[in-house]
């Protein structure tokens, strides 16, 4: 799919801004360093950058996105790009010795060359040592891209050779937006927004019949939860374990869950705009008033204990969500 810089500047205005003015005035770095949480744009960013500098029929400093050079880049056949991103848990040392062979060369199509290092705080010491010298020493038209979720990972001495671009979490609600544009329906666009920052996961969830089946249990398990213990107890062995099966899918669940509580708290504080179950509003009006701030808070920090307890311990998901049911019940942190 194409992208523009009008679309990137939506999320990222001030990367998008300093990066166009310096294409604009030909002041391209040698080497860039893109950070921040997964989902904010660094790759298609990257790759925007990429093409606004080999396109062919460029208007002003605006790839076409239909050129040779930008239908290459898009599929990751062009010559003179180069994209490394990590051999199993690491990048190894070999991948840029062999990235420096290739720069080495002179480049195939223009006189400029460019390469892109996806997670690259994940690179060994070695790795890390050799790609410092590359940067020390830049051939001229060389020009790197460093992409990192962990920016206290990479040497200080990497970090210093780049123009640092910090790219910050998209707001939830441009994300659901962007959502609805793509036909999402808004309680689902919503919901997804606010549980991934990406933009490509987000719209995995909002086509995904088993995320709406998600959302519609922990609204059920909610309701159960209003009336007695056995019910619910029974509700997570009918309903919850056998949807929610996969470590990932409880953990998302229990965020579901969570975000039930943080609009009745935001009901009761008079945010309203904050509120993610929106088409729930009259049911979460009515839940917020049977609660008190305290209570709210309190079970907001049995459901944080029990996600920790999920991704830190073995315990078996039935016996901890049947603790969690349990504790919410009665009113009581898990010891």
């Amino acid at each position: 799919m194409a992208i523009f810089w009008e679309q990137l500047e939506r999320y990222q205005p001030v990367v998008v801004k300093m990066l166009t003015k310096s294409l604009e005035k030909g002041r391209i770095s040698h080497a860039y360093l893109f950070e921040g949480q997964r989902g904010t744009g660094k790759k298609a960013m990257s790759l925007l950058l990429a093409k606004s500098l080999f396109c062919l029929h460029r208007s002003g400093i605006k790839p076409c996105n239909e050129c040779r050079n930008c239908r290459r880049i898009d599929s990751g056949n062009h010559p003179d790009v180069h994209v490394i991103e990590p051999d199993g848990q690491s990048i190894k040392k070999e991948q840029i010795e062999m990235l420096q062979q290739e720069f080495a060369k002179m480049a195939v199509e223009s006189d400029r060359k460019l390469y892109i290092i996806e997670h690259a705080d994940k690179m060994t010491t070695n790795a890390a040592n050799s790609l410092l010298k590359f940067l020390e020493e830049p051939r001229p038209g060389t020009v790197a891209i460093l992409l990192t979720e962990q920016y206290h990972r990479l040497l200080e001495t990497i970090i210093s050779r780049c123009q640092v671009f910090s790219f910050k979490p998209i707001p939830p609600a441009l994300l659901a937006n962007y959502l609805a544009e793509q036909q999402i329906p808004p309680h689902i666009a919503l919901l997804a927004a606010h549980v991934t920052n990406s933009h490509e996961e987000a719209l995995e969830l909002g086509r995904d019949d088993w995320f709406a089946q998600a959302r519609k249990i922990v609204l059920q398990l909610y309701e159960m939860l209003k009336k007695n213990d056995l019910q619910a107890l029974f509700f997570i062995h009918d309903q919850w374990i056998p949807h929610f099966q996969e470590k990932q899918q409880i953990d998302l669940g229990l965020d579901l869950l969570l975000y039930i509580y943080k609009d009745m708290l935001h009901i009761q504080l008079g945010q309203q705009d904050k509120i993610i179950y929106r088409d729930k509003i009259d049911n979460l009006q009515q839940w917020a008033l049977s609660c008190s701030q305290r209570q709210i808070v309190k079970n907001m920090e049995m459901i944080l204990q029990a996600k920790a307890r999920l991704n830190t311990t073995n315990m078996s998901v039935q016996l901890l969500m049947e603790q969690l049911i349990l504790d919410l019940k009665e009113g009581k942190a898990f010891v």
